[in-house]
């Protein structure tokens, strides 16, 4: 858990381990992430769709952020909610209509439709939104797309400790599982109060072990 909420390299947590007692080497870091992250990840998001389902409709932000994968262009896309919690990133060698769309069926196939999708000025979300249908969903404006863009730096932050990646599959499979756990655990401390603060980071811990035991 520590190595994918927090923007620690593999060596970094290696030594971690190792003041703890635990010999293990980065390679088996790299694998546990592997192995057990997408699993965890994947629980979450279905729980957290589960919890949206049986709410009101809500707002989406829509956003992508320029990620260098050996020295080419890709774009990271995320959908996130009025509550800032990431619901789906994927990564595309293109910033087209056909990646608009597979944000948005991707996304609607998961959580339904929203009630309104705020997006910046692109013109691919406008494209794929009336080939859906759904042109009356849209939002635009001069700082609407905060959060989706508050979004973006502490996974920026988290790549730049792996000094960047060398895979588009690797970048996947990362995005997917950090914004996962990244929502589990991150409460907006400066709303609530200390104690309303330890009860939350003492159930999503509960919850987290729950996962991990199972």
């Amino acid at each position: 858990m520590l190595y994918v909420h927090f923007p620690l390299s593999l060596r970094n947590m290696e030594i971690l381990l190792n003041e703890r007692g635990i010999d293990v080497s980065h390679q088996s870091v790299w694998f546990w992430r592997n192995r057990f992250g997408p699993m965890f990840a994947s629980e979450i998001r279905k729980r957290r769709a589960d919890c949206l389902h049986s709410g009101p409709q809500w707002r989406w932000y829509l956003d992508e952020v320029f990620v260098e994968i050996n020295g080419e262009r890709n774009y990271l896309w995320r959908a996130v909610d009025h509550e800032g919690e990431v619901l789906e990133s994927f990564v595309t060698k293109a910033r087209d209509k056909k990646a608009t769309l597979k944000l948005l069926k991707k996304t609607m196939r998961r959580y339904d439709r929203p009630g309104t999708i705020v997006t910046d000025l692109l013109r691919s979300y406008g494209a794929a939104l009336r080939e859906i249908g759904a042109t009356g969903l849209q939002e635009t404006g001069r700082w609407l797309n905060n959060r989706a863009e508050n979004s973006h730096p502490p996974f920026l932050r988290r790549e730049r400790a792996m000094q960047r990646f060398r895979r588009t599959r690797s970048l996947q499979i990362f995005a997917s599982a950090d914004a996962s756990v990244f929502n589990h655990f991150d409460s907006e401390r400066s709303l609530s109060s200390r104690v309303s603060f330890k009860k939350n980071r003492i159930a999503a811990l509960a919850k987290w072990r729950g996962l991990c035991a199972a």
